[in-house]
Order: C-alpha cells, then structure tokens, then sequence
C-alpha cells in the first residue's frame, strides 16, 4: 500500500513540474502572459521579464542595523580619508555598467554615480525629498574649509554641473543664414539646437569618473569592546579629458552624506563578482562590508595636510600603509594574550 501512494504521489509532482498553463508558459515561471498585460509600466516589466523569478529580496531589505555610540564610550578616535580607485578589478561593480545608451547597461543595475545622480535630481516617492550633494570647491574659483561647509546643490544645480550650462545661441535666418531679428530690431537667442537638443557647454563624461573619495571615522568603544569604522562621506571624483585649461587635473563634484544616502543605495543592485546573480550584493553592502579596495590619502593631522602634500610615489604608498598598520596595532595592543 505504501508503495502505491508513493508511487501516487511521485507522478502528480512530475505532472506538476511539467505542466503548461493555457499561454504556453511554463506554470514554474514567476511571470506569465496575463500578469505580463497587467504591468503598464515598461522598466518593471523588462525587470520581470529578465529572470525565471521574481527578484525583489533587495527592494525589500531594510537598513544594516548599527551599535548606537555614546561620546562617553568613546577612548579613542581618529579621521581618516581614502581613496577607491575604480579601474581595480575588485572596484569593477562600482564602476559598470557604463554606457547604457549602447546596450552596454543592465535593466535592473546601475553604476554608483548613477545611483546617486538619480536620487539627486528625482524626489523620493514617500517623502518628495531630495539627496542632498553638497559642492566642493575644486571648481578652481571657491574654497571651503570642510566637505560639508557649503549649502547643498539644488537639481538645476546638479545638472548645470554633470550636463553643462544652458548656452544662449542665435537663432539663424532659414533664408540666408544671418541672424535672425524680431520686430524691435533685437537678436533672437535660444537654448535649443536644430534638432531640438538643449545647448549646453561643459558636460562631464561620466565614464571620466573613475576614483571615489571616502571619508571615515575610526573608532575604539569600551562599551562593546571593539574598534569600528563609519563612513562620513563619499565622494566622485572626475578627470577633466577637454579643453586646455586645467586639462588631465582631478576635480571633486561634491561630497554625499553617507548615513543620509544609504536609503537610497541599500536597494541598489550591484554585481556580485564571485559571478553568482542570486547573492547579488547592494551598494550598501560594499561600504557597509568594506567590499572594495582603497588606499589612505589622508589621516586627522595638525596640519591638515595629505600624504600627498610631504611623501611621493612609493613612499607616500609606504605612508599609507604605515598608517594602516598604525590602527591595527592600536586595537591588537589593547589585548593580553
């Protein structure tokens, strides 16, 4: 009798694993032609489309929960600056992909400038807010004395920045090119080319964009017993690839608020590089697990100067690992072995 039912129940899983629904789709897909009729929008159901399940563990996850800290538990601390280089292999997810006009994107990735490029300029659908991007002053015209010394960026702001500026141009005569004139005598300017692009001068490549500054806090708390680490702020940086002036000079953009951004980058998918797509990792993870590879620009000195300002070339490197090393053995000497 045992062996009937097993043998029973045996067929009806295979029947079901087999099974067609009336579309034609396999009933194991997680997405069907009447649920496919269902999604008006075109960006969510090329992402539906694009696996066998429905991927929306990242979209539901919450923020990686943080010790509180207290300032009396606190026995030592100390600033550090670091630079991420992108064109490393390891830094690779947070480069790419890069040009998606040229099918070289992914539906349901973006690189990290991106990620929050759009945050920046789209207002959040729950609370109509914007990332705030604070300027820096590597415009060659403004200084400030700290990342944060300066009033956030507006959206017009930000894309005046990464887009170029809005440059007035005469409209030209259809007849003999000349400039054409209204009917007070004056110019007729606009900010729209022949083919209806805005005309803007100054726009950045953001494939140009290839190291990320980061701004941390090292910390030992007594009441946990533990050295950690929080990231401040982060910033892109931008090689400038046109024009004579300052050409082939690092200029920073702004720097991000890192506790205020991980709202955004916790649900960014980044590509997991171990090449397994159902563990794919967020933006959040990579900071957040210290996933990326870096190198100490930078340390809280009486100065305020960096590495790069009293050590070059190899031994600036030696400096920074000096410094490394400096922490590590601050927190392995609180200890009796």
């Amino acid at each position: 009798m045992k062996k009937i039912i097993l043998l029973t129940l045996g067929c009806f899983v295979i029947t079901l694993s087999t099974a067609q629904d009336n579309t034609g789709v396999l009933s194991n897909y997680s997405f069907d032609q009447e649920t496919e009729k269902n999604i008006k929008d075109s960006r969510e159901r090329a992402i539906r489309m694009n696996d066998v399940y429905h991927k929306n563990h990242h979209n539901e996850r919450h923020y990686v929960e943080l010790a509180r800290i207290r300032e009396a538990d606190i026995m030592w601390s100390r600033k550090i600056w670091r630079e991420i280089d992108l064109r490393q292999k390891v830094n690779h997810p947070i480069y790419y992909p890069q040009d998606r006009t040229n099918n070289q994107g992914t539906i349901d990735r973006k690189n990290l400038f991106d990620v929050i490029l759009h945050a920046a300029t789209h207002p959040d659908p729950e609370t109509g807010q914007y990332l705030r991007l604070y300027r820096t002053g590597d415009d060659f015209s403004t200084s400030y004395d700290d990342e944060f010394n300066s009033e956030p960026m507006n959206p017009e702001e930000i894309e005046d920045l990464i887009y170029g500026k809005l440059e007035a141009m005469a409209v030209k005569s259809l007849v003999d090119g000349t400039d054409s004139i209204d009917d007070f005598g004056d110019v007729v300017f606009t900010f729209m080319t022949d083919d209806g692009v805005e005309n803007r001068k100054g726009e950045k490549k953001k494939n140009e964009i290839k190291k990320w500054l980061v701004k941390e806090h090292w910390f030992f708390d007594k009441q946990r017993s533990v050295m950690d680490v929080r990231i401040i702020g982060i910033c892109p940086v931008y090689t400038i690839t046109t024009g004579d002036e300052n050409l082939g000079e690092e200029q920073e953009l702004f720097w991000i608020y890192f506790p205020a951004a991980r709202k955004y980058l916790k649900n960014a998918l980044a590509f997991n590089l171990v090449k397994n797509e159902a563990e794919n990792k967020t933006y959040e993870d990579i900071f957040m697990k210290r996933m990326f590879s870096s190198t100490i620009i930078k340390e809280g000195n009486v100065m305020d100067r960096q590495i790069s300002d009293y050590m070059v070339g190899l031994d600036a490197l030696l400096e920074a690992e000096r410094i490394k090393e400096e922490i590590f053995n601050f927190e392995h000497d609180l200890w009796e072995y």
